[in-house]
This record gives structure tokens, sequence and C-alpha cells, in this order.
């Protein structure tokens, strides 16, 4: 298992079935997308490029992006609270998560990358 995985089964509930979740979605929503250890949480890289990261920090679970400067969608959901370039949509509980609005976000953030905005 490498650590990325071990990172998601090692938090307590409810973190870890909002984890196992967005992991789901993300490498059904978003293809060719690589799950890596980075940083010390969860990172998917598309094509080499940082695409999303999963966190879980206090009382939620962060997924975060990293194009979201360009993000268009759904963005009435998304937290910047403490940061100028990234945006997240965070969860608190496995209910909390609307799969509409996630998938509608990654396809943008994807979108995104194939527009070029990606920091290279």
């Amino acid at each position: 298992m490498n650590p990325a995985e071990s990172y998601i089964l090692e938090q307590p509930e409810p973190f870890r079935g909002i984890l196992l979740h967005l992991q789901s979605v993300i490498e059904h929503a978003v293809p060719g997308v690589d799950l890596k250890y980075k940083y010390r949480i969860p990172f998917y890289y598309l094509d080499g490029k940082p695409f999303c990261y999963l966190n879980q920090s206090k009382d939620y679970v962060d997924l975060g992006f990293w194009s979201a400067v360009h993000l268009t969608v759904h963005l009435e959901h998304m937290t910047t609270t403490g940061r100028k370039m990234m945006r997240s949509l965070r969860y608190k509980s496995l209910e909390e998560i609307n799969n509409e609005i996630l998938i509608d976000v990654l396809n943008d953030a994807f979108s995104v990358r194939d527009q070029g905005f990606w920091k290279k």
C-alpha cells in the first residue's frame, strides 16, 4: 500500500469515509490521475502536474484544487479561507457531499488543464 492510501485508511471516522468516497469519485471522474503522497498528504497528479489534494484537518476534509484561480463553477461552495490561490471543497460529513457539485468541479478543473492554465 502506498503512503497516500495509508494516510486515508489511518484517519478516524467520519473522515476516513469522506476521504474514501472522494478518492473513488476522483479516480472515476478524472481519467489518468495518479495518487501520490506529497507534502504529507494525498495529492492527485495529472500529466506529471499537481491536480488536487486531500487533507483531513481539524474537523473537516479539504479537497483542494491546484488550478483554483481559474475555476468557474460552484465557487459559492468553495472556501479560500487563509489562502490566496487555492480553493477547496470542505466536508465535515459524508452526507454533505453533493456528487453533482463534486463532479462538476472536477470536470471544471480538468478543463482548466486542457486550456493550458496549469503552471508549468
